[in-house]
């Protein structure tokens, strides 16, 4: 349910622009999204948990509140973003 420290490293190194980027929307985001896959795969061994679930909905908003915010700042790099952690359909 919880990243590993070597899971973020290497999505952070992945996304990141510069050396030590951890701020950037674009690695923001993709943490998040790592975060909400994982407690989607627990949510669904356990369906009563409802305060996890809570945390989800909280993560998801705030995902959607990121790609906001980049989509209206850089829309190539919102493009790219979306595009490589699969997010649309």
């Amino acid at each position: 349910m919880t990243l590993t420290r070597e899971n973020k490293d290497s999505v952070i190194g992945k996304f990141s622009s510069h050396e030590g980027d951890t701020g950037s929307p674009e690695v923001q985001i993709a943490l998040l999204t790592e975060r909400i896959n994982g407690l989607t795969e627990h949510l669904k061994t356990h369906k009563k948990d409802h305060h996890s679930r809570r945390g989800l909905l909280k993560m998801v908003g705030k995902r959607r509140r990121l790609l906001s915010y980049l989509q209206g700042k850089n829309l190539d790099r919102y493009r790219t973003l979306v595009k490589e952690l699969g997010l649309r359909k």
